[in-house]
């Protein structure tokens, strides 16, 4: 369920399910009857398992440091329904939105569509009637029979590729690489991220058919470390950046710095738009994503690091950033994620486990949660609010992670106190 979503359904009486269909032969019948807002959108495209909110952040800042009007769709939420969809940073307002839900009332879009397509119906329309420069879609699930994958874009980029979704998307590396590289259009590039070798292969293998250059990190573009800050370089244009300060922390994050930066060059070569050094450095240092190892407050860190390789990223950064502290966990996953793997990562960096329940159909119990657990000292938390802020007080450093949709929870219970 997206939140807030169903405030606009009802009141426009537009009936959406509130379930996975993959296709998309309904979302291109209702693009139709709206008028194909899509068709007249510079777009930048992305799937894949993690790193995909983070690239899409980093290439926002760079393309508003270079003075674009840019839009975003994203997935999921982090407060409601209305930051899934924003323009120039900011979310789409409720008297946007029943504009949207009446056109799309009036287009006879009800009874049509998942929640999710309705929503990317919603955001092309809400692009192009604020006339963006640039549109940053991300790939709700999959690529191939996702929903956004109705665009032409300019450039599509792959930041890392994992097991997920093994119900929709197959249960090995190459099902889910299969749908990924869905998102590369013919004679368009692909930007891809540290993948594993089988995925690169179909990558490949797609991007020949399609006759798509692919522009690989460590290969075509890289990132280094000098003592005043990160190095980039791109053989293609012979681009060197040099003094690249990051606020989003984690090794991690300096491959999406990477990937952003090669797409918006690609961006500026196809719109024609003047590249600006210093825009670089400013973008990479000012761009700031929630629940991305977020601090809420002192002490307390967000990451909604939901699978085992995105955990794996957590960890290092954990271990880079706090590397003699004692680690507190509050978790809180969905059911169909790989749990016990993901216990089991943990329990590398902390013994002390706290497991929570949130507000979501698909989330696991936290009493499943711990009996699932190895750690030696674990609980169930029923009052979190309280002992994150009793955590903050004492300077005990606290890790809460797991579902974003957790984080969103956990982040306005804590705004409201």
């Amino acid at each position: 369920m997206i939140p807030n979503l169903n405030r606009y359904k009802e009141k426009w009486n537009v009936k959406s399910d509130d379930i996975i269909k993959p296709g998309l032969a309904a979302i291109e019948e209702a693009l139709v009857r709206v008028g194909h807002p899509e068709n007249g959108l510079q777009v930048v495209h992305l799937a894949g398992t993690n790193g995909k909110g983070s690239t899409l952040t980093f290439l926002e800042s760079l393309a508003k440091e270079h003075g674009l009007r840019v839009g975003k769709f994203m997935s999921p939420c982090i407060v409601d329904v209305h930051d899934q969809i924003q323009v120039e940073g900011q979310a789409i307002t409720g008297a946007e939105m029943d504009q949207l839900f009446q056109q799309m009332q009036a287009a006879g879009l009800s009874e049509k569509l998942t929640d999710f397509e309705l929503l990317t119906v919603a955001a092309f329309l809400h692009f192009a009637a604020s006339d963006v420069d640039i549109a940053l879609i991300e790939a709700g699930m999959g690529g191939l029979l996702d929903s956004t994958n109705v665009v032409t874009p300019i450039v599509s980029i792959i930041p890392s590729i994992a097991l997920e979704h093994t119900k929709f998307l197959g249960n090995t590396i190459e099902s889910i690489t299969h749908h990924k590289a869905g998102i590369i259009k013919p004679y368009k590039p692909v930007i891809i991220g540290d993948l594993p070798q089988e995925a690169k292969d179909i990558i490949y293998k797609e991007a020949r058919e399609k006759q798509s250059a692919v522009f690989e990190l460590n290969q075509q573009f890289s990132v280094g470390q000098e003592k005043d800050g990160e190095t980039y370089e791109y053989d293609k244009q012979s681009f060197h950046l040099s003094k690249l300060t990051r606020t989003m922390k984690g090794a991690h994050q300096a491959n999406n710095m990477a990937l952003a930066i090669t797409a918006f060059l690609e961006v500026a070569t196809a719109l024609n738009i003047k590249v600006i050094k210093s825009a670089f450095q400013k973008g990479v240092k000012e761009a700031t994503i929630l629940g991305r190892f977020e601090e809420i407050l002192p002490h307390v860190i967000l990451d909604g690091a939901h699978n085992p390789a995105s955990v794996e990223k957590l960890i290092e950064t954990i271990k880079s950033e706090f590397p003699d502290e004692q680690i507190a966990l509050v978790i809180g996953i969905l059911a169909d994620k790989d749990v016990p793997q993901i216990l089991q990562l943990f329990e590398q960096i902390s013994d002390h486990f706290y497991f929570v329940d949130f507000n979501n159909s698909r989330a696991m119990g936290a009493q499943k949660m711990l009996e699932l657990s190895g750690a030696p000292y674990k609980e169930v938390l029923v009052d979190y609010a309280s002992f994150l802020q009793h955590q903050s007080e004492r300077k005990l450093r606290t890790i809460v992670t797991g579902s974003l949709y957790l984080l969103t929870e956990v982040r306005n219970r804590l705004k409201s106190i």
